[in-house]
């Protein structure tokens, strides 16, 4: 399995962002993460990636203790943060080879990234000139450089219009062939096109898990169980 939560908890304070979560995604699976805004995905994710730490419960990618070797985990997955940070001075090739750099990967597999996100004719361009949708193709780029095994993207598809909608997800699926892909949205069409599995959270507690069976009855059926 690539990654597997148990009873992981997070509390600020009183506040309880996560409270007991238990979660096996297993590898080459694509999930979908759904819930409100203040469900606790963004959290769930951040532990996921060792950015922070849980207040309770154990978590493991690809084998690895996430509260024992963070560090580690990190070097084995790629992650799309919700607002996509970037150097918005430096060229997209540029960008890339510093994101190389800090992963110590051969830069030869710069190519092979840029080809898989579809950036061959804007490479030579700074990020800053780019439209969202390519940006996000960058962020992807970048999450790709160290090749994972896992892939966490938190909201990657938000404020895109129809048509990056289209070729952000057409991407996704051909990137999550050989992959674990973990992603969170609001968008249930994108759901039923791309996931084997669905979990919903709210207030920071796994509601409900579907698989594919039940994503297959579509994005209405989706949206009711959302809105329950």
């Amino acid at each position: 399995m690539s990654i597997q939560l148990k009873n992981i908890s997070k509390h600020y304070g009183d506040q309880k962002a996560l409270n007991e979560v238990t979660l096996t995604i297993d590898k080459g699976q694509i999930t979908g993460l759904l819930g409100p805004n203040g469900a606790g995905k963004s959290t769930l994710m951040k532990i996921i990636t060792g950015a922070i730490l849980p207040t309770a419960g154990a978590a493991e990618v690809n084998g690895i203790d996430v509260v024992a070797s963070p560090l580690q985990v990190q070097q084995s997955l790629g992650y799309l943060p919700e607002h996509n940070p970037q150097y918005l001075e430096l060229y997209v090739r540029e960008y890339l080879e510093y994101v190389a750099q800090l992963y110590k990967v051969d830069k030869g597999r710069i190519p092979t990234v840029i080809e898989q996100t579809v950036l061959g004719p804007e490479q030579h361009k700074k990020i800053g000139s780019l439209s969202k949708g390519y940006r996000q193709r960058v962020g992807l780029a970048a999450a790709l450089i160290p090749d994972p095994e896992v892939l966490i993207l938190d909201e990657p598809t938000t404020g895109l219009d129809p048509a990056q909608l289209i070729e952000i997800r057409t991407l996704l699926k051909n990137i999550a062939t050989d992959k674990t892909v973990l992603f969170s949205t609001h968008i249930m069409q994108e759901v039923v096109e791309l996931c084997d599995t669905a979990v919903f959270l709210q207030c920071g507690e796994i509601k409900r898990q579907c698989d594919r069976s039940e994503i297959e009855k579509g994005p209405a059926y989706l949206e009711r169980l959302f809105s329950a």
